[in-house]
């Protein structure tokens, strides 16, 4: 099973021109790793949907007002964590819309990650459709697709591979599984927050996308 430009408007109508683009490459990569059933299509597109600002977006937004930071992080850059609203540390109005700062800071030492002054934070931040993040990450998925991801990991800001890099992460942990099982609510959880029973960011918006997704593929 395909979809065409035209149901995927219907899915996305902010997606605009971007659509007939993204069609082809959606297509091929849930061909490649069998997200083939409307229920399963439904998902995967509403979750691309989503993390991807109506695939408008195909790399990391790190441009962070100072109150953003402590909100987002609280236990790295809000003075109390458990404050009503938190409040931004000294770390936090340093690195306020400072996104190559902050990336090299939130990322440092993990995920493959080296230290802040290493750039790996940067280099390997959020990029794709499900925004895959850090050394590790973009190396073990470079192996998976043929790609040099480590030396050119802004291939992932290419329709193709950020298709194609979403469906590689949807395979790897079986979402067709609870997408068959009509699980929509842990995919998003695995996504956004790396395990299942978790509430996602956005999960509304989530729901909604998923909900008119079945709708047009029906």
């Amino acid at each position: 099973m395909t979809i065409t430009p035209q149901q995927l408007l219907q899915i996305i109508p902010n997606a605009g021109p971007v659509a007939g683009v993204f069609t082809p490459a959606l297509n091929a990569a849930m061909e490649r790793y069998q997200i083939n059933t409307p229920a399963r299509i439904a998902a995967f597109i509403a979750q691309v949907a989503h993390e991807s600002a109506n695939l408008t977006r195909l790399v990391e937004n790190l441009n962070y007002s100072a109150q953003g930071l402590a909100a987002t992080w609280p236990s790295r850059y809000a003075i109390d964590a458990n404050a009503t609203p938190p409040q931004p540390n000294p770390l936090a109005l340093t690195l306020a819309r400072n996104p190559q700062g902050l990336a090299n800071d939130v990322y440092a030492d993990r995920m493959g990650n080296g230290a802040p002054d290493s750039g790996d934070g940067w280099t390997y931040r959020g990029r794709g459709a499900l925004q895959v993040t850090g050394k590790a990450n973009y190396r073990s998925l470079g192996i998976a697709l043929t790609l040099d991801l480590l030396n050119h990991p802004e291939l992932l800001e290419n329709p193709v591979y950020a298709a194609l890099s979403a469906a590689r992460f949807w395979s790897a942990n079986n979402l067709n599984g609870l997408a068959d099982a009509g699980n929509f609510g842990d995919i998003g959880s695995v996504i956004n927050t790396g395990r299942r029973g978790n509430i996602p960011v956005g999960a509304a918006d989530r729901t909604a996308l998923y909900q008119r997704a079945l709708r047009v593929l029906a």
